[in-house]
C-alpha cells in the first residue's frame, strides 16, 4: 500500500526545524535532549534524502541555504497547525509558568537573550515560546510581542523599544552593486517582507522618507523576516532591518549598512498581556519592560 505522504524521516525533519530555528546544532541538541553529533547525523541524512544542502557549515556556525529556508518556512507552518490542534485537544498544562509568542526574528535576535538574562534572576520560572510569523488564534500565550501601532487606552500593552530602520546587506553585495548613495540602492535586488499579523514597514515607505520613489530593482518576496535577513546574508539582496533586532548581525559583520540613512521606525515593538496571563507572566512582563528603560 502506498504511503499517503512522500516524506523523509520525521525525526530528521524535527531535528532540521529545531536547528534552523536556532541556527545552531548545539542549541537544537539541547532542546531535543540529544547530542550535537546526533543532530548533525539526522540533518546529513535529510540532505542526502533530498539531494540538496540545507545548511552552509561555517567556522562561526551554520546558515540556511535557499532550499533550507524554503523547507524551514514550510515545516514551521505545518508544526504550528499541529501544535494548535494538540493544544485544543489536551487539557491546559501547569508545567509552563509563562508562554510568550513572537516572530522568528524577534525570538532569535531579541527575546531569547532576554529570557536567558531573566533566568539569572529567576531560574525557577519556566518561560516557553511560541515562535510564529503568522497570526495565531487567541488563547495560548500569556504574552505576545508585536510590531505595529500599539492599541490606545489598552492597559495590557507595554512599549518595549522603538528604533531605526536601516538598509543592510553584505559588504560584498555593496561592492558588487557599487552602492555609494541612496539613489544607487534603488536599482539593486530588494528583499520585501510581508507577513500576516505583522505590519512590517516596507521599502516604498523607507525610500519615501528620504524623498525617493520606491525600489526599481528585482523584487524578492518572503513572508518571514528571519528568512529575509538570511537571504541578505547570502548576498541575494538588500533588506530593511530594525536596529533593535539586528544588532548582533551588524556587530559580527554578517550584515552592514548599505547607506548611512536611518528612518525612525513609525511603530515600536510592544508587549501585549493576554487574559490568561499568570502572576509569573506578569512578573516576567514587568521585568522585560523595566530592562528596556
Amino acid at each position: 500500500m502506498a504511503r499517503p505522504y512522500d516524506l523523509p524521516s520525521m525525526t530528521a525533519l524535527v531535528c532540521f526545524e529545531t536547528a534552523a530555528r536556532y541556527l545552531s546544532f548545539k542549541q537544537a541538541a539541547a532542546e531535543l535532549n540529544v547530542t550535537p553529533a546526533a543532530v548533525s547525523h539526522q540533518i546529513k541524512a535529510l540532505e542526502s534524502a533530498l539531494a540538496a544542502p540545507l545548511f552552509r557549515r561555517q567556522h562561526r556556525g551554520v546558515d540556511l541555504t535557499e532550499a533550507g529556508a524554503y523547507l524551514f518556512v514550510a515545516l514551521q507552518r505545518s508544526f504550528e497547525g499541529i501544535a494548535e490542534a494538540v493544544d485544543a485537544i489536551r487539557a491546559p498544562a501547569d508545567t509552563e509558568d509563562v508562554i510568550v509568542q513572537a516572530t522568528t526574528a524577534v525570538s532569535a535576535f531579541w527575546l531569547t537573550p532576554q529570557i536567558t538574562a531573566f533566568w539569572k534572576d529567576k531560574p525557577d520560572t519556566i518561560v516557553s515560546q511560541i515562535v510564529s510569523d503568522v497570526a495565531l488564534p487567541e488563547g495560548r500565550p500569556d504574552l505576545s510581542i508585536h510590531y505595529g501601532p500599539m492599541p490606545e487606552n489598552d492597559d495590557g500593552c507595554r512599549l518595549l523599544f522603538h528604533d531605526d530602520i536601516v538598509a543592510v546587506g553584505t559588504p560584498e553585495f555593496a561592492r558588487a552593486h557599487r552602492i555609494t548613495c541612496i539613489d544607487d540602492l534603488r536599482s539593486v535586488p530588494a528583499i520585501h517582507v510581508a507577513a500576516e499579523g505583522t505590519d512590517w514597514t516596507g521599502w516604498a515607505d523607507w525610500f519615501g522618507v528620504f524623498g525617493h520613489a520606491g525600489p526599481l530593482g528585482r523584487r524578492i518576496a518572503v513572508n518571514n523576516h528571519m528568512i529575509g535577513l538570511q537571504l541578505a546574508r547570502d548576498g541575494a539582496g538588500a533588506v530593511l532591518g530594525w536596529t533593535g533586532l539586528i544588532g548582533p548581525l551588524l556587530e559580527n559583520g554578517d550584515l552592514g549598512l548599505l547607506v548611512p540613512q536611518r528612518m525612525p521606525s513609525p511603530y515600536g515593538f510592544y508587549l501585549r498581556t493576554h487574559p490568561r496571563a499568570s502572576s509569573r507572566a506578569l512578573e516576567f512582563r514587568d521585568w522585560l519592560v523595566a530592562t528596556q528603560r
